[in-house]
């Protein structure tokens, strides 16, 4: 049976099948007609690993390596240097400045209780309190009287200047309108109604003698007489001296000395408190008792109360009374036998 030519295969030469060949590189070759790059298989590159490719992964290894080896030594080095110990709290200070003190005996417990810096210097002048507001008059020296007793907690190290600003704040707070009232009320500036709290803090043993001590002053001042209170020779002394307390019995000399805080040669009040009084002392000062006394001394028990007197031979009684007591004693003040 002859074969039907329509399905013969067509023949084709060499040089045809090697066209088609190249037909068909060409268009898988050329680029689709939008323009973007035909999809790949997921997880799959397009280009084949060339020896370039294989370095990079090669590095990209080493560094992974190094980074495990950094982080091992810093773990190591961790585990084995020594916690840097924490920061000790500064310490804190109960600073105790007890009613009646001068400047310098509180320059002294400010040291002890690790301040910075002169207590002195900064304790002569604040922006933060000017004494001529109070009435005191120009050039005094220093803020005596200002400095008001209290316990203080303190951090040691910390500088004089801070704690002296607390207790001139403290005095502000304490030394008011009504303070200022009763100065006017009494024919006195308010550094004068200091002046006279600070002599009541000095001479005064018991509470119940302060506002007695207070109208001694005020009614030998309204009479013009001397004050005659040894406590101010006391304070001019250790002024004289450069001393923070003088503990001696007064000599006659003493008693003579010349200093404008001698209230037995000077009449008046002295220039400058001679202590720092406290809330006690100023409220003894502002409200006297109303008691006609113009003298007074210790009592020959030696259990602190003064014995008061308006006359003259009243007052000489007292004293011969006390003397006697000091003589029994050895010379000593006589010791309180109360329980």
């Amino acid at each position: 049976m002859a074969a039907d030519p329509s399905r013969q295969p067509t023949l084709r030469s060499d040089a045809e099948r090697e066209r088609a060949r190249a037909e068909r590189a060409r268009r898988r070759a050329a680029p689709p007609a939008n323009g973007l790059a035909p999809p790949t298989s997921p997880g799959r590159s397009r280009r084949t690993r060339g020896p370039g490719t294989r370095v990079a992964v090669a590095v990209a290894g080493l560094a992974v390596v190094a980074i495990g080896i950094v982080a091992a030594l810093l773990a190591l080095s961790s585990r084995s240097a020594p916690h840097p110990k924490p920061l000790a709290a500064p310490a804190v200070e109960h600073l105790l400045i007890p009613e009646g003190e001068n400047r310098r005996q509180i320059a002294a417990r400010a040291r002890a209780a690790g301040l910075t810096g002169s207590y002195l210097a900064a304790s002569r002048r604040s922006p933060l309190l000017d004494p001529a507001s109070y009435g005191a008059p120009p050039g005094t020296p220093d803020l005596e009287g200002f400095l008001f007793p209290a316990t203080y907690d303190v951090y040691r190290g910390s500088p004089a200047s801070e704690f002296v600003q607390r207790q001139l704040r403290a005095f502000q707070e304490n030394f008011g309108p009504r303070a200022r009232t009763r100065a006017r009320a009494l024919h006195l500036t308010p550094y004068q109604l200091l002046i006279v709290a600070s002599m009541v803090e000095r001479e005064a043993v018991i509470p119940g003698d302060r506002a007695k001590i207070a109208a001694v002053v005020y009614n030998r001042l309204r009479l013009g007489m001397p004050l005659g209170i040894d406590a101010t020779i006391y304070y001019a002394i250790e002024q004289r001296r450069g001393i923070a307390t003088y503990s001696g019995e007064l000599s006659e000399a003493d008693l003579h000395i010349d200093s404008p805080y001698n209230t037995r040669t000077h009449l008046g009040l002295p220039p400058t408190p001679i202590s720092n009084p406290g809330l006690a002392s100023i409220e003894a000062a502002a409200h006297p008792a109303h008691v006609p006394y113009l003298y007074y001394v210790a009592g020959p028990d030696g259990c602190g109360e003064m014995v008061f007197s308006v006359g003259i031979a009243a007052f000489e009684k007292h004293v011969a009374a006390y003397q006697a007591a000091v003589a029994k004693n050895g010379g000593r003040p006589p010791v309180c036998k109360r329980k």
